[in-house]
């Protein structure tokens, strides 16, 4: 692998040798494509529960153990299952984990997930924080799930979420502030989730009329009233780029700086927006929700902040490399709706 005192996260080719040396395993084989240049994908497995409460299992519990005391009832993904808005479910993943005790990983939802406003969080045996799998974790992984705006429809092997695995504490090397763009050439700025939409079938690119699901906005003189509670997909102002030995997170800002949360899907991969992958000139697209009470954004005003961490070494890809629906993207809904027009 890699040197045993570099710090950092592990690139595409780490990640392979993990799952050649049984690191990381999984029920069925897996996909070409599922490993990306510094996370891994992963996929739904077959089953799922309606919970009637989130959970964290706790130090002494694994998670079979709580989901008997909330869930309320089971649903066969195989053969594909609606998840309703407003609910919660806990499904099981196919990947599982026996992880060296140098090596700790984290999840967060895909892109694609955060787009369509569907809140995803990782759960362990054992676990208690969402997302954080400590080293040497050993064991099956689960998923929280809970479509906020959109029902959406998913089956064993739908990929909502990923992981990045890295290596000992590695430094934070940048953090760079990530403002809202709301001037626009073409007068929209952003659109906002409708509330009463059909399902989002999540394994279907292309296959959505956007106008079904989505409202588009236009700002004026620069700013945009956002509504307690509605979802609206934004753009930032300057362009976004991670060096090729980078990997980077966006974070929401402190909430004293305004009353909403940016940004469900935080992972860039190495290459998003770089030359040395032809892609100068990539927006990050912002995933709005307002709080409790009505928020005025101007343009320019910092939203969101991307901190910045070293890889262990290059990754022998890049992302979009061989394609990708988000490389150089501006204002851009998620791969399930056709382009707007």
């Amino acid at each position: 692998m890699t040197d045993a005192h570099a710090a950092g996260i592990l690139p595409c080719q780490n990640i392979e040798d993990l799952i050649a040396e049984e690191a990381i395993t999984s029920a069925t084989p897996f996909d070409v494509d599922q490993v990306q240049p510094a996370s891994l994908d992963l996929r739904l497995g077959a089953r799922a529960w309606r919970i009637r409460a989130s959970f964290l299992p706790g130090l002494h519990r694994k998670v079979p153990e709580r989901l008997r005391d909330v869930a309320m009832h089971e649903l066969d993904l195989t053969k594909g299952a609606v998840l309703e808005k407003g609910c919660v479910y806990i499904a099981e993943i196919q990947e599982r984990l026996a992880l060296p005790m140098t090596v700790s990983a984290r999840g967060n939802p895909k892109s694609s997930t955060g787009r369509v406003d569907v809140f995803v969080r990782l759960l362990t045996d054992h676990s208690r924080a969402f997302d954080d799998v400590d080293a040497g974790y050993t064991g099956p992984l689960y998923i929280e799930i809970a479509p906020q705006t959109f029902s959406v429809l998913v089956r064993a092997g739908t990929r909502l979420n990923q992981l990045r695995l890295k290596r000992g504490e590695p430094a934070k090397l940048a953090t760079r502030s990530v403002g809202v763009d709301l001037v626009s050439d073409t007068g929209v700025v952003g659109f906002r989730g409708r509330r009463h939409a059909g399902v989002v079938d999540l394994d279907h690119e292309d296959g959505h009329d956007p106008r079904d699901f989505w409202e588009p906005l236009e700002a004026r003189h620069g700013e945009l009233l956002l509504d307690p509670g509605e979802f609206y997909i934004l753009a930032s102002k300057d362009d976004i780029e991670i060096p090729v030995l980078e990997a980077a997170e966006m974070t929401p800002i402190d909430p004293s700086v305004g009353e909403f949360r940016v940004h469900y899907a935080g992972f860039f991969d190495p290459g998003f927006g770089t030359e040395e992958a032809a892609a100068v000139g990539s927006k990050g697209v912002l995933e709005v929700r307002s709080h409790e009470t009505p928020f005025l954004l101007e343009d320019g005003q910092t939203v969101a902040r991307l901190v910045y961490e070293p890889l262990t070494a290059r990754p022998k890809r890049l992302y979009g490399e061989g394609g990708s629906h988000y490389q150089r993207q501006g204002l851009k809904l998620s791969k399930h709706f056709k382009a707007w027009s």
